[in-house]
């Protein structure tokens, strides 16, 4: 483990004097040239004794007899070196240089070293490598090495008779060189040895360049680091993460900012990075394809030691990735995510986990006339109704910010349509259209339903109270169960909740949430009520009994999963503080216990003859007019006084009818209304009979 203490404020490369990068670098290549004078002198020495010049350009008697007689073996150089007079001043000036190098504790070159790892002999083979890439004048020298014109570069040999190592191999696949990329190996051919060449991004960094690796390039990018909001847990993050990492026995950190999208997290992230001196490299986990995963993975990590820089993780990849364990974690890095979700868990590394908090109502008071100066000018029952019913992000308002927005209606609309998003395919936008008038029920359920429309209009103020967050510290979410035979009105009475609280209405696609497969259905409903606990909008479960339904008497051991997956669904929709509404045809089949605990519990019976008269009348008059209405207006009661039919029956028997009147060229009359009445109760298998059909046309 790479021992990385924040309580100094390490900032690589800034403790150093101006030119201390160029002093080490060039340091570095009048030790590779000091000792590439010797070994060429050693080769031309051999070469003479062959009666040749060097560079062979055929196969010689005399080479052939050097190679079998191991003529240039490294104890014979290494000898030479120390008895000829001619390279003792070589000698003494590459022990000169090797000793400063060794002194140097700041430069760029001598972190490098130390952050990953390396040991003397994998800091030689480095330096040949980076010297040629420091200066390509080199490769000439290095194919003179090689006596091969065509090896104008470093090679694993190379390197070990120029540092004295003879034919022992330096590196291999479990070397930080190669694990962290450092150097690269190239084939270059059938009995070549293979090419040894420095990452030119290593270069640019020993230069003081810090660019981004191009692995890196359109995924990752620095994240700013902001003020943080006051209800965010900073001292307390900033402090723990000091603590694991600067411990006896130090572990890297990974914390999990969840929230929702702009609720901050990345500046979060940012901002205790900034804390403890590191700047925030967040990655876009999504833009990475899966075959470069691991690649890309190790380049971070590196990015991150050169760069002194934590990494912020995010997208739904951060989840469902495995961390390769190929190289030491950076110390502190960050995942993403939304409330309940975790990322893969790894050995050693520290897990932290931080849940943004929604701005509390004054919170949003303040960071709207903060961003957006124009609210001081706006009606004030307007700009109070915006911030109390919308719990929008600091991201949400800055964007709406950026779009120069005059008006609170304007806003308010770009709040709504921002929030559609987040629940992906989990759920269907509904439109509302409808108001209270256009409910035809009865006064006492139309009272209950005023009821529940100021309780939620209301409840978000309320709810702020810490007096009744004390009394209620479960329950403060609005769960209503609408029950009543199919075609009643429920959908529509939540259509007019919606509209009347100025928030959007999304129903709950059953298909997306129940699974078969034990344990899904909980943890898709966990999805959903996550993302909408931190939303302003109206959730409508369709056909609830599917999801809420009774338990089952224990037989085996699918009836016990099934019964704790109910268990846990009820429980999960009990604690969502916001607004649900469970719509039931089969109120029966719900837990009777659950329903207890439900704020309002509303039967939605079929309407009687006044108040089908009244739906005929609504819906024919809004659809042809007042005299086609009057016209037909005994027609219509006679209709309400001898057909039971529910509110969506009439509603569809006239659409049917119109299109009918309209094939026939004709005015809407009481034959094309018997004719679409027939198609819906068809539906039923129950169509008109011909006497009835005979005594309505009467």
């Amino acid at each position: 483990m790479i021992r990385f203490n924040l309580s100094q404020n390490i900032n690589i490369g800034t403790e150093i004097s101006e030119g201390a990068f160029d002093s080490a670098l060039t340091l570095l290549l009048t030790r590779v040239r000091l000792r590439a004078r010797r070994r060429i002198a050693w080769l031309r020495k051999l070469w003479s004794e062959e009666g040749e010049s060097g560079g062979k350009l055929t196969i010689t008697h005399a080479e052939i007899d050097a190679y079998l007689d191991d003529l240039d073996s490294p104890d014979a150089e290494a000898a030479w070196f120390a008895s000829d007079e001619s390279v003792r001043q070589w000698n003494r000036e590459i022990v000169k240089i090797e000793a400063i190098m060794a002194s140097d504790q700041n430069s760029r070159l001598a972190q490098l070293q130390k952050l990953f790892g390396l040991s003397e002999k994998e800091v030689d083979l480095f330096q040949t490598c980076l010297a040629v890439l420091l200066d390509p004048s080199l490769c000439r020298v290095y194919a003179y090495l090689h006596d091969h014109a065509g090896r104008g570069y470093a090679t694993e040999e190379l390197a070990a008779r120029l540092f004295g190592y003879g034919r022992i191999s330096l590196w291999s696949p479990e070397s930080p060189l190669c694990r962290w990329g450092l150097i690269r190996e190239k084939e270059v051919g059938p009995s070549e040895p293979p090419k040894l060449a420095c990452d030119s991004l290593i270069r640019d960094w020993l230069q003081d360049h810090d660019y981004l690796d191009e692995l890196l390039v359109g995924v990752a990018k620095v994240y700013p680091p902001l003020t943080p909001l006051k209800n965010w847990l900073f001292d307390e993050n900033v402090a723990f993460v000091a603590r694991m990492i600067n411990s006896e026995t130090p572990n890297p950190v990974r914390l999990c900012i969840e929230g929702i999208a702009g609720s901050g997290r990345r500046t979060l992230a940012a901002e205790i990075s900034k804390k403890i001196g590191l700047s925030a490299l967040t990655i876009d986990t999504d833009a990475i394809d899966d075959r470069n995963w691991q690649q890309v993975f190790i380049r971070a990590q590196r990015q991150a030691y050169l760069n002194h820089c934590a990494l912020a993780w995010y997208g739904e990849n951060a989840l469902r990735r495995v961390w390769p364990q190929v190289v030491p974690f950076f110390p502190l890095q960050f995942v993403i995510c939304e409330a309940g979700q975790m990322p893969l868990s790894i050995t050693g590394i520290v897990e932290g986990r931080i849940e943004m908090p929604i701005p509390s109502l004054r919170e949003r008071h303040e960071l709207w006339e903060r961003f957006m100066p124009v609210t001081k000018i706006w009606p004030t029952t307007d700009f109070i109704k915006l911030v109390e019913q919308h719990r929008v992000t600091i991201g949400e308002i800055v964007a709406i910010a950026q779009r120069d927005v005059q008006s609170v209606k304007e806003a308010t609309a770009l709040v709504r349509e921002a929030a559609r998003y987040r629940l992906g395919d989990l759920a269907q936008w509904l439109e509302c259209p409808f108001s209270m008038d256009d409910l035809v029920v009865m006064d006492s359920l139309r009272e209950a339903l005023e009821d529940l429309a100021f309780e939620a209009r209301e409840r978000v103020a309320f709810w702020e109270r810490p007096e009744a967050m004390r009394l209620f510290p479960q329950g403060q979410g609005l769960l209503s169960l609408f029950s009543g035979p199919p075609g009643t009105g429920k959908t529509m009475a939540a259509q007019v909740i919606a509209a009347d609280l100025g928030l959007d209405l999304f129903r709950i696609d059953l298909s997306a949430v129940v699974s078969k497969y034990v344990g899904e259905t909980s943890q898709n409903l966990e999805r959903i009520l996550s993302r909408a606990a931190q939303m302003d909008i109206v959730l409508l479960f369709d056909e609830a009994d599917a999801l809420f339904g009774k338990r089952t008497e224990i037989k085996d051991a699918h009836d016990r999963f099934a019964n704790t997956d109910t268990g846990y669904l009820l429980q999960a929709i009990e604690n969502y503080r916001g607004v649900a509404l469970l719509a039931t045809n089969k109120k029966g089949n719900i837990d009777s216990a659950f329903i207890r605990r439900i704020r309002y519990v509303l039967e939605f019976p079929k309407p009687d003859a006044k108040q089908r008269e009244e739906i005929w009348r609504k819906i024919v008059g809004e659809l042809t007019g007042t005299d086609r209405l009057n016209t037909l207006a005994g027609d219509l009661k006679t209709l309400a006084s001898d057909l039971e039919l529910t509110g969506a029956q009439i509603k569809y028997a006239v659409l049917a009818a119109l299109f009918v009147a309209k094939r026939d060229s004709e005015p809407l009359a009481m034959k094309h209304l018997l004719r679409g009445l027939d198609r819906e109760l068809m539906k039923e298998g129950r169509p008109l009979s011909g006497r009835d059909r005979e005594r309505l046309l009467k």
